[in-house]
């Protein structure tokens, strides 16, 4: 993993939380029986790991 790849993704696991942090906030689970979206903590990771995935999709891998 070079220093490229890792930029990119540390950038889409930030963006990622912090999406996820302001979907917690704005959206939310006002029952508190959903199970992403009850907590700030599940819904900020699920975010941060939704941005990493994300990002990695713009990585071009290597060619042979």
């Amino acid at each position: 993993m070079n220093k490229k790849t890792l930029l990119i993704t540390t950038i889409g696991v930030v963006i990622g939380a912090i999406a996820g942090y302001l979907y917690y906030t704005e959206i939310g689970c006002l029952s508190g029986t959903c199970a992403i979206t009850s907590k700030p903590l599940n819904s900020t990771l699920y975010g941060s790991l939704m941005g990493g995935l994300l990002a990695n999709t713009f990585i071009k891998s290597p060619e042979k």
